[in-house]
């Protein structure tokens, strides 16, 4: 099993305002859709925030085993299996035979797996702050950049955004 982080944030590092997305790209949404769900057999592990933060009529994900990372060892919620810490989700999608097991966000979440993830999916949004909630530090010397997909600001898309795919050396 793959487990790759997938994540957009603008030049200054930020993912978000609250519990929302503060840009919409409708290019980086329906490429978020497609690889999170590949082949219909793979996982995504959020935050409880990141999960109460999708509208209802998208909660579960469709398609995707939906594990939530949450502290209250009472938490639960239909449609979402729940992991008290990182190796717990990992043992969850491992146990369902998901191909990639697809980290979501958000802020803590990404940072309790950056030193775990496989490949970290990126897009560059060209804006910055765009919010108070900022990706972890992490250290890109250990990872090499493959540029895949450079995309314009239009009237579905907010912003220009650089899409690229992060490998760990």
């Amino acid at each position: 099993m793959i487990i790759s982080m997938i994540v957009a944030m603008d030049k200054t590092n930020a993912i978000g305002e609250g519990n929302t997305i503060p840009w919409r790209l409708s290019t980086d949404m329906m490429r978020f859709k497609n690889l999170t769900q590949g082949s219909g057999n793979n996982a995504v592990v959020m935050g409880r925030k990141t999960w109460e933060s999708l509208p209802n009529k998208s909660r579960p994900l469709p398609d995707r085993l939906n594990i939530v990372m949450s502290r209250n060892s009472n938490w639960k919620d239909l449609g979402a299996e729940v992991a008290l810490y990182p190796g717990r989700a990992i043992e969850i999608a491992y146990s369902e035979a998901c191909d990639i097991c697809w980290i979501i966000g958000g802020s803590e979440i990404y940072d309790l797996f950056i030193n775990l993830v496989d490949e970290i999916h990126l897009t560059r949004v060209q804006t910055e702050h765009s919010g108070k909630v900022v990706f972890p530090r992490w250290d890109a010397d250990n990872w090499t950049e493959q540029v895949i997909e450079e995309c314009v600001k239009d009237s579905k898309n907010e912003y220009g955004t650089i899409y690229s795919i992060w490998k760990k050396n």
